[in-house]
């Protein structure tokens, strides 16, 4: 009766761990996890949306905290940094993770008027 009963744990507990297995080996086949905030040496061209999108971040909060932004001014760039992450994630969701150039270009371009915004604001 022992004997049995820990065939079966034994067995139970072998299930399953494969199919764990096989639901990360689905998962990670079919996109590479990347988004805003997440390095994929897989992936130079999300790694160089996300650097920037880090970098403009870094700039508003340092404008934040020397007083330079006031508060309407950082939501409406909040909320064009916010347009452009949605972007990014629709963008990427089309391709299992990657970004096209011609994507990276328009998320580029995007980017750059915010941060001429960025100046802008800060040098009024």
């Amino acid at each position: 009766m022992k004997n049995t009963f820990s065939k079966s744990l034994l067995a139970l507990a072998a299930g399953g761990l494969m199919l764990a297995g096989s639901a990360v080996a689905q998962t990670s086949t079919t996109t590479s996890g990347a988004g805003p905030g997440v390095v994929d040496p897989g992936h130079p061209r999300v790694n160089q949306v996300n650097r920037r999108e880090e970098n403009q971040q870094q700039r508003i909060a340092n404008g934040v905290s020397s007083g330079k932004l006031n508060s309407r001014q950082t939501a409406n760039l909040e909320k064009r940094e916010t347009s452009v992450q949605n972007r990014e994630q629709r963008d990427m969701a089309k391709n299992n993770g990657h970004l096209t150039k011609a994507e990276q270009k328009g998320i580029n371009r995007q980017q750059n008027r915010i941060s001429k915004s960025i100046y802008k604001d800060k040098h009024q």
